[in-house]
């Protein structure tokens, strides 16, 4: 597979937000147990590591990797533009009379996305429209379907929605950067004590899985063979 672009950097290294914007994790803290490591006398700090407790520091010492999940990684699995914009998510965006009247026609107040119910409906009956039109209608479909990935009835956000009536800009905006953003919110919101169900694209975590643990992609990715680019495509999974 041919190397992949990365994205430019979004933080300087060392100068990240702490969690709100970056996985981020308070468990094995170098500066604590090289503190630790300092002030025990030798015999003392080898009982520590023949105690009980014995699995966190042997598990220190073996410099361990960890697997990240970061915008970086998504952005390679996923091949989207993942670029920093302002406002990502808040556009503002004039309602012109062309706007409303394809809202009208697909049966969606001009104050909100289309739902993916509405979208299916108009489906059914766009074989007579001109082509932008049903092109628009497929792209709210990736949208509302794959970008936002929330309930079936459930009404999209207009603000992004409304980009599909100019499809350059719509086809050119940063989509991985907020299917990212929205898998992302969805999650950290989830009571995993309880039967939940996450909005966004949350099968790249399955495929992004596949790539850090080997054994799983061989034994559970069912990945096609030439390994496709992006990523993303190279697992039909559930095997």
């Amino acid at each position: 597979m041919d190397s992949l672009e990365l994205p430019k950097k979004i933080f300087t290294l060392g100068e990240e937000p702490f969690q709100i914007k970056s996985i981020a994790y308070h468990t094995d803290d170098s500066k604590l147990f090289y503190a630790v490591r300092d002030a025990l006398h030798d015999d003392e700090y080898e009982e520590l590591k023949e105690s009980r407790l014995r699995v966190f520091l042997k598990f220190k010492e073996m410099d361990f990797n960890p697997v990240r999940f970061s915008l970086i990684k998504f952005e390679q699995l996923i091949g989207l533009n993942c670029e920093y914009i302002e406002h990502l998510e808040n556009l503002r965006c004039e309602v012109t009379n062309e706007m409303a009247s394809f809202w009208e026609r697909i049966g969606v107040s001009v104050d909100a996305g289309p739902s993916s119910e509405q979208i299916i409906r108009a489906l059914k009956r766009c074989q007579e429209w001109f082509r932008d039109d049903r092109m628009q209608l497929g792209y709210l479909a990736i949208f509302s379907g794959f970008i936002e990935g929330r309930k079936y009835s459930s009404a999209t956000r207009a603000s992004l929605a409304r980009l599909v009536m100019d499809l350059e800009k719509f086809k050119n905006y940063p989509w991985g950067r907020v299917t990212f953003k929205v898998l992302m919110d969805s999650l950290r919101a989830k009571d995993f004590t309880k039967s939940y169900t996450v909005d966004g694209f949350i099968q790249v975590l399955q495929v992004w899985i596949y790539h850090a643990l080997l054994e799983l992609d061989v034994n559970y990715g069912n990945p096609l063979p030439n390994k496709p680019s992006p990523p993303l495509m190279a697992f039909k999974g559930g095997k």
